[in-house]
C-alpha cells in the first residue's frame, strides 16, 4: 500500500471496510481520535482513517489549501489506492462538502465509490454556505463554513457560540493567533466550492444536530436530492458540534452503518 501524508498510518489489510472522516473548519484528525477503539467496542469491523489535512496538527508546516478544487484533485490522487478497497465516508460540517467533491469527482471519472457517505452539519451544495460577516456570533444566516469577515474576536466568539472553541481560549490571545488563520482559510475554502453537480450513486446517511444554530436540519435534509441510491436522515441532540458534544450518541448511529455496509461489494460509477 502506497504511503501517503493524507493518513497517519498505512490502512489495515485484511479490515472489511474503511472509514475514512474528514475534519470540520479549523479541525483535524485527532476529532476522530476515539473513533476506532470505540467502534470496535461497539462490535463494528472497521479501519477507521481519519484524514490529514495540510497546514494543522502533524502537518501544520504545510500551506493551507484555500481552493476547494485542487484540494479534491490530491486527495483523489493521493487516496486513490485507499479508495480502491470496500470503504465509508464520513464528514462533519467543513468535511461534508470535501467529503461529496471528492466522490463527485471520483463518480465522474468512474472511480469506486464508497458504499455509503455519512454527512453531518453542513448545507447541502445548492445552498448558499452559512457567512459570519460582523461580530454579532452565530446564529440563523451566519456561521463558520463560509467566507468570514469578522475579527478575530468576533470569530472567536462565533465558534464558542457554536461550541466549536472552549470560552477559556478567550483569555489566551496566543492559542488564537495559531488557531483562527486555520479557521479562515478553511471557511475560504468552503466559500469556493462553487455551483452545486447532479446525484450522487451513493446512499446517503445525515446527521443533523437538534439545536444546530448554524445549520439548520431542513438545510441538512435538503441533501436528498443529491441521494440516487436512497436517503435516511437523523437528527441528534447537540448543536453544530455534536461530534464533540454528544460523540456517544453520533457513535452509536455510525456503528450499526458500518455493520450494514461492511458485507457488500464496492460499487464502482460508471463515468459520466
Amino acid at each position: 500500500m502506497t504511503t501517503t501524508e493524507y493518513l497517519a498510518r498505512a490502512p489495515r489489510p485484511h479490515a472489511p471496510v474503511r472509514l475514512l472522516c474528514f475534519p470540520f473548519a479549523g479541525g483535524g484528525a485527532s476529532a476522530y481520535a476515539r473513533w476506532q477503539r470505540e467502534l470496535d467496542a461497539r462490535g463494528a469491523s472497521v479501519d477507521v482513517l481519519p484524514v490529514r489535512l495540510p497546514g494543522r496538527e502533524g502537518r501544520s508546516g504545510e500551506p493551507r489549501f484555500t481552493d476547494l478544487a485542487p484540494l479534491v484533485v490530491e486527495l483523489d490522487e493521493e487516496l486513490d489506492e485507499v479508495l480502491a478497497s470496500p470503504h465509508l465516508l464520513y464528514g462533519h460540517s467543513m468535511g461534508t462538502l470535501v467529503a461529496y467533491a471528492l466522490m463527485r469527482r471520483r463518480q465522474e471519472r468512474g472511480a469506486p465509490l464508497p458504499r455509503a457517505a455519512l454527512l453531518a452539519a453542513y448545507r447541502a451544495p445548492h445552498l448558499p454556505p452559512p457567512r459570519l460577516d460582523s461580530d454579532t456570533g452565530a446564529g440563523a444566516g451566519a456561521g463558520t463554513d463560509g467566507s468570514c469577515a469578522a475579527s478575530d474576536s468576533g470569530l472567536a466568539r462565533a465558534l464558542v457560540a457554536l461550541g466549536g472553541l472552549p470560552e477559556a481560549l478567550l483569555g489566551h490571545p496566543e492559542w488564537l493567533r495559531a488557531l483562527l488563520p486555520v479557521v479562515r482559510d478553511d471557511l475560504a475554502l468552503c466559500a469556493s466550492a462553487g455551483t452545486a453537480g447532479g446525484p450522487l450513486r451513493v446512499p446517503l446517511h445525515l446527521f443533523a444536530g437538534a439545536d444546530d444554530s448554524l445549520v439548520r436540519t431542513s438545510e441538512v435534509t435538503a441533501w436528498r436530492r443529491y441521494a440516487a441510491r436512497g436517503c435516511e436522515v437523523r437528527v441528534l441532540p447537540g448543536g453544530h458540534f455534536f461530534l464533540r458534544t454528544h460523540e456517544e450518541w453520533l457513535l452509536d448511529e455510525v456503528a450499526p452503518l458500518v455493520r450494514r455496509y461492511g458485507g457488500r461489494r464496492t460499487v464502482h460509477a460508471a463515468a459520466s
